[in-house]
């Protein structure tokens, strides 16, 4: 994680601000443009159980992710999605506000994942991004690496999910 602006206490104590979006939009948004310490939060994706539950049967098929009577029995209570299922909530939410669609090259990594409280049926869910990092690349000065801080929250303004995020980024101007 990066050091820093993750939570409103420590936000006003750095007088961090936090944006819901970019100075520039996806379709014109190069590495120049993702710059460290900046924190966004963006979207709502809601968990839809007949989704949750068809992703968890062919991906994930454990009890607590497929059927909902068999899950209360766990100790979850009830159903769950997968963290694989919010995983691909939050991607869908990163390539809808914060991916560049113009410039993006990808990811060498799917960096660390941790799954911090379930997902329930009908929750909804927002991102907080953290710019930790942008490093041009030396030996291909034409892009640069941007890491970044990902968490994904619930309704409640509670962390469900986090994820280090590293992306390659081509450069608007290569130097």
């Amino acid at each position: 994680m990066c050091a820093g602006c993750f939570s409103l206490s420590a936000w006003r104590r750095r007088g961090c601000d936090m944006n819901t979006t970019f100075g520039k939009p996806a379709s014109d948004r190069y590495f120049e443009d993702y710059i460290p310490g900046s924190v966004y939060e963006f979207g709502s994706i809601r968990a839809e159980e007949e989704e949750m539950i068809e992703f968890a049967k062919r991906y994930d098929p454990q009890a607590f992710h497929v059927d909902s009577v068999a899950a209360r029995k766990t100790a979850f209570g009830g159903l769950i999605a997968s963290g694989w299922f919010t995983a691909a909530l939050a991607m869908r939410l990163l390539v809808d506000h914060y991916v560049s669609s113009v410039a993006s090259m990808g990811s060498p990594t799917a960096g660390e994942v941790s799954w911090l409280k379930p997902v329930r049926p009908g929750d909804e869910l927002t991102l907080r991004v953290e710019i930790c990092e942008a490093r041009r690349s030396e030996s291909k000065p034409d892009r640069g690496v941007v890491r970044a801080s990902v968490e994904v929250l619930n309704q409640h303004r509670e962390v469900v999910m986090t994820r280090d995020a590293v992306s390659i980024v081509r450069s608007r101007i290569s130097p």
